[in-house]
């Protein structure tokens, strides 16, 4: 599954179509549901279970202390896994997150988010070298275009695991305990949560020291309907930095 899925965004990537990048995009996610429900299904029928088949816990390394920004890096990681089945603990300093779910889901939106973080660094930085978000400061408009960016990935990815979600479960077409294994593995990995994690309060992306930029938002956004996504060799556990 995850050499398809990274021939899915090596296409996306090699492509200058929009549509095409966006239709590779959303084949990519699809796949990715598609095979986490048939890997539900399975584990429904399995009498015994091996470590690989249970929900884990890892930790994604987001980027240096002291960096700026790295909100916005975190909440496209969280948006990213907000899709694929995947619960997120963020640090204080937002540097790493602690990624829960099952393996397999959790390769996938590590996959996902180290071709999309370049993307989103470099498109934004080609937005402030076009100077247009003057007379906005560089950070506040950083930081509005980043976050417009992920929650528009985040959407887009949200979509096509839905419609995954929709095939699946067609009465028709689905597979025998579908239904039950989806809301078995929601289950199981809700109590794997509650079990495994420390977090204390909730995370969010914004502050109130951030300001806010209309245009910025509106590139960012603009951005995260052109991503396309690129090739992604290290898949299961590879640990992504802050793009410098």
């Amino acid at each position: 599954m995850l050499a398809r899925i990274a021939a899915l965004l090596r296409q996306a990537e090699g492509t200058d179509n929009a549509h095409e990048a966006e239709a590779f995009m959303a084949a990519a996610q699809r796949l990715a549901t598609a095979t986490s429900i048939d890997l539900a299904v399975a584990r429904s029928h399995s009498a015994s279970r091996t470590t690989a088949q249970q929900p884990t816990q890892r930790t994604i390394t987001i980027g240096e202390p002291g960096s700026r920004g790295l909100r916005t890096y975190v909440q496209l990681f969280a948006a990213i896994a907000d899709a694929n089945d995947v619960r997120c603990d963020v640090a204080s300093n937002s540097t790493y997150v602690y990624a829960y779910g099952f393996p397999e889901d959790v390769d996938t939106t590590h996959a996902l988010y180290a071709s999309l973080v370049v993307q989103m660094v470099r498109s934004c930085d080609a937005y402030l070298a076009t100077g247009a978000h003057k007379p906005t400061p560089t950070i506040t408009a950083r930081l509005n275009f980043q976050l417009a960016f992920g929650s528009r990935i985040g959407r887009r990815l949200s979509d096509a695991r839905d419609e995954a979600k929709r095939a699946a479960t067609k009465k028709k077409t689905a597979r025998p305990g579908t239904a039950l294994a989806l809301r078995n593995k929601d289950l199981e990995l809700r109590d794997h949560y509650r079990r495994e994690s420390t977090a204390r309060g909730t995370w969010r992306a914004t502050s109130a020291s951030a300001g806010y930029s209309s245009a910025a938002r509106r590139a960012g956004d603009r951005a995260g309907r052109r991503a396309r996504l690129g090739s992604a060799p290290e898949l299961p556990g590879a640990r992504s930095r802050l793009p410098r």
